[in-house]
C-alpha cells in the first residue's frame, strides 16, 4: 500500500431466495484470508500510517445480542473476534460511518476492493459495488486505489497453515473417492454417487463441496460442465466424477474417471492412459519461473501427440491446424491447471512467473463425443523448489488402481 493509504474489505452480502429464505452464507475470500472472520455483516479497515495506533487495524461486527443468539446462534463479541482475528480494534457496524469519518480525513487514499477475477460475471449489485457508490459519494476529493491486485498476489503464494487445510481437504475427498469405488455399479444413479460423497464429507466436518459436483456418465463426461447429475449410470459407460470437499473455507478439486461396470475397455484404457501421460508430463513443466501461456503451449504438444496414437487426429490436420485454435483442441478444448486455495479457480497472476508455494491443478482430458466417451483426470499439486507435491498422492489415479479398489 502506498503512503498514507487506507484499505476497506467489506463482507458478502447474505443473499435472499424467496419468501423468508437465504441461501448459505459464503463469506468474501479476502476479508477472510485477511482476518479469518466468517461472518457475515463485517467490515475491515488496514490503514497501516493511522497516527491513533488503535486505528491501523479495525474490525467493525454486527451488535450481538441475546435474543440473536437464541434465533441465530452466537455471533462473535469484540473479545472472541480479537482471539480468533488478533485484531484488538473492534467497533459495531452501527459505529461505521462515525469512525470512518475520522479515519478518511486522516488518509490521502482510499483502497477499494472489487471482484476481479478474469472469470467473474456478477449480475448483481455487490456489497463492495454499493460501499464503493456511497464511498465516493461521501469522499469525492480522495485519490481512489484497486486493492484486489495486491490480494491476488498475496493470495497465490499458500502459507503452510493454508497447506494444511487443503491437505486436509484433499484427505476428506480422499475418504469420498473410496466410499464410492465400492458403491459404483451398473444401475446406480448419478445422483445417488453425489449423495455417497455429501455424506462422507460432511460426516468429516466439512461443509460439503467446494463447487458444484459434476458427475457424468456415459456421453454426459463429454458436456464440461454438466451438473444435473440426474442420469442412471449404465455397463460399459465411463463415470467422469469432477468433485472435491472444501475444509475451512479451503477448497480441493479431483478429477477421476471410473469404468462403471468395474474395468475398463481396452478403448477406455487405451485413452485413460494417454490422459494420464499428459498429467504426469504437464507435473515435470509446470514449475517455478514458468509463464502460464508457455506451458500450456507445452501441454499442447504432448495432447497432439497422444491424439495421434489414438487415432483421433491425423499428421496433416497437425500440419494445417490453425495456431489459434490448434487440432488437439478438438478433443481437449480447456486449460489445463488454475490456481486453487479459497477460491476452486482461485485469484493470482497468470502472465507473471508461477511461484514456489503456489497450488495448481493439473487437469487433462479427452472427450470423443463420438463414442461417448469423456475422460478426463485431476490433482493438486503444491508447486515446490525441487519438485511438486501432489496434495492427491494418497488416491487411487492408475488405471489398475482403480479397478483393484472397485473390487474392494
Amino acid at each position: 500500500m502506498i503512503p498514507r493509504s487506507l484499505a476497506i474489505f467489506n463482507a458478502n452480502d447474505l443473499l435472499p431466495t424467496n419468501a423468508d429464505g437465504t441461501m448459505a452464507f459464503k463469506q468474501n475470500n479476502d476479508l477472510f484470508y485477511l482476518s479469518g472472520v466468517d461472518q457475515e455483516d463485517s467490515v475491515l479497515v488496514i490503514f497501516p500510517d493511522a497516527p491513533n495506533e488503535k486505528h491501523r487495524e479495525v474490525l467493525f461486527l454486527k451488535e450481538t445480542n441475546e435474543e440473536i443468539a437464541v434465533w441465530e446462534g452466537e455471533k462473535l463479541t469484540k473479545e472472541t473476534a480479537f482471539s480468533s482475528s488478533g485484531i484488538k480494534t473492534v467497533y459495531w457496524l452501527q459505529d461505521l460511518h462515525k469512525v470512518l469519518r475520522t479515519l478518511m480525513f486522516e488518509a490521502e487514499t482510499i483502497c477499494l476492493n472489487d471482484n476481479e477475477h478474469v472469470r467473474a460475471d456478477t449480475a448483481v449489485q455487490t456489497r463492495d459495488d454499493r460501499f464503493r457508490d456511497w464511498c465516493k459519494k461521501e469522499f469525492p476529493l480522495h485519490n481512489y486505489e484497486r486493492i484486489a491486485p495486491a490480494l491476488h498476489n498475496l493470495r497465490a503464494v499458500k502459507e503452510p497453515e493454508e497447506i494444511q487445510l487443503m491437505q486436509t481437504a484433499c484427505n476428506l475427498t480422499a475418504k469420498g473417492v473410496e466410499r464410492v469405488l465400492k458403491f459404483i455399479k451398473p444401475g446406480v444413479m448419478e445422483y445417488e454417487i453425489e449423495a455417497e460423497l455429501m455424506h462422507e464429507f460432511i460426516s468429516n466436518r466439512s461443509k460439503g463441496f467446494a463447487y458444484s459436483p459434476i458427475i457424468a456418465s456415459g456421453f454426459n463426461a463429454c458436456v464440461l460442465h454438466y451438473i444435473e447429475n440426474n442420469q442412471e449410470c449404465k455397463a460399459g459407460d465411463v463415470i467422469l466424477m469432477d468433485i472435491g470437499a472444501e475444509y475451512g473455507n479451503y477448497a480441493s478439486d479431483l478429477t477421476r474417471s471410473i469404468p462403471v461396470s468395474g474395468k475398463f475397455t481396452v478403448r477406455q484404457r487405451e485413452v485413460y492412459e494417454s490422459v494420464l501421460t499428459v498429467m504426469k508430463k504437464a507435473n515435470t513443466i509446470l514449475r517455478p519461473g514458468i509463464i502460464m501461456a508457455d506451458y500450456h503451449a507445452k501441454v499442447g504438444t504432448f495432447m497432439t501427440e497422444e491424439l495421434l496414437k489414438l487415432g483421433l487426429i491425423t499428421q496433416k490436420e497437425v500440419e494445417d491446424q490453425n495456431p489459434e485454435w490448434p487440432a488437439y483442441k478438438k478433443y481437449f478444448m480447456h486449460g489445463t491447471s488454475h490456481y486453487i486455495g479459497l477460491d476452486v479457480h482461485d485469484v493470482g497472476s497468470y502472465h507473471s512467473p508461477i511461484e514456489e508455494g503456489s497450488v495448481f491443478t493439473i487437469e487433462p482430458g479427452i472427450y470423443i463425443r463420438e463414442e461417448s466417451l469423456g475422460i478426463r483426470l485431476e490433482n493438486d499439486f503444491l508447486i515446490g523448489a525441487d519438485k511438486n507435491t501432489d496434495l492427491m498422492a494418497h488416491i487411487p489415479l492408475e488405471a489398475d488402481d482403480i479397478e483393484a479398489a472397485m473390487k474392494g
